[in-house]
């Protein structure tokens, strides 16, 4: 699913580069679910948000679900991304503004589902989620758990092979955590291919390989 070959991303500074991401070289499988551990600035976000290709600033190879990332331009990335990805924050990043129905019909929208279509995908969401009784109410009126229950469902519902979680449980109680954990296996049994930023050591340990970062480094490459 990912193939990661000479991966680096840096910033000019005056007199040098500032890394984020050094020689990183890393296969994740399709179907499988990976955990990205590792200190503040180690560079975890800075990679999820290559692999989501929300980031194109960065040299070497990237090959997602077969497709060479780094030979696609703007137009061909964005609908790569839409095709194949899903995104969950730690912070939710629902609109305000829509209610639940709404947020969860909307990247149906942006791939052109008929609206009767989009109806009957909203509504399969909103029962597996058991979010039925809130589809007409706004985020700020659901709990922190129930807005991720929601953010879920959206980063989900147009089917991606590759699920992204950065920090999906960090601004959690451990209640509501566990049922957002409970969710990633279930989706990850479904067969989805799942990466997710933590730092939760307990429930990094769940998922089926470790990814450990160090000031942009992978563990293993870590020059001496």
């Amino acid at each position: 699913m990912i193939h990661l070959n000479n991966l680096e991303k840096s910033y000019p500074l005056a007199g040098g580069r500032s890394w984020v991401l050094r020689n990183i070289q890393l296969d994740i499988a399709d179907g499988e679910f990976v955990s990205v551990m590792g200190p503040s600035g180690a560079g975890k976000s800075s990679l999820l948000n290559v692999i989501g290709l929300m980031d194109h600033d960065w040299q070497g190879q990237y090959s997602l679900d077969g497709v060479a990332v780094e030979k696609l331009n703007a137009k061909q990335r964005q609908k790569l991304q839409r095709e194949k990805i899903g995104f969950i924050f730690q912070h939710y990043h629902l609109i305000d503004d829509l209610k639940v129905w709404e947020n969860l019909d909307l990247p149906l929208q942006y791939r052109d589902v008929p609206a009767k279509d989009r109806a009957a995908q909203v509504a399969d969401m909103l029962d597996r989620f058991q979010i039925v009784g809130k589809k007409d109410l706004y985020p700020n009126q659901l709990s922190g758990g129930q807005q991720q229950l929601v953010a879920v469902a959206r980063a989900v519902i147009t089917k991606p092979k590759l699920l992204l979680a950065d920090e999906p449980t960090g601004a959690l109680h451990s209640s509501q955590a566990r049922i957002i954990m409970d969710l990633l296996h279930e989706l990850h049994r479904d067969g989805m291919t799942i990466v997710q930023v933590t730092h939760n050591e307990e429930y990094a340990k769940e998922t089926q390989r470790q990814v450990k970062l160090f000031d942009g480094w992978l563990e293993q490459a870590i020059p001496a």
